[in-house]
């Protein structure tokens, strides 16, 4: 995957994210039962959404964009992916999936955090 290739491939995830954190705090505001798992999935989307829109605009300098970006993203496909199954069939995608998930988004974060530190891209 080409560097152009990558960072628009963020861009999207970046939007679908945002789409699925509305639809997910939608789902949590007006579905029957608790709506403490569908809220869970809608935070850590709309949380990340902006985060990878950040990465693609840091992109160019940022030595860890395209780390941090597939980092961040699986995380949040695996924590909020495993907490809107809970939600919807009862079941989890797999044991330890949300705990993996967050993990991932953990060293998303740091990622960003030891770019910061690197001598930045010649732009």
């Amino acid at each position: 995957m080409t560097v152009s290739t990558a960072r628009r491939a963020t861009l999207l995830v970046a939007g679908l994210f945002g789409f699925a954190g509305v639809v997910s705090a939608a789902i949590a505001s007006h579905a029957s039962g608790d709506p403490r798992l569908m809220s869970g999935a809608s935070a850590m989307c709309l949380a990340h959404a902006p985060a990878l829109l950040a990465l693609c605009a840091a992109w160019p300098s940022l030595r860890t964009a395209p780390l941090a970006a597939a980092l961040l993203t699986a995380g949040t496909l695996l924590f909020a992916g495993d907490l809107a199954m809970r939600h919807a069939l009862g079941h989890g995608l797999f044991p330890m999936s949300a705990p993996t998930g967050g993990t991932l988004m953990m060293a998303g974060w740091l990622a960003i955090a030891l770019g910061s530190l690197l001598k930045p891209r010649d732009i």
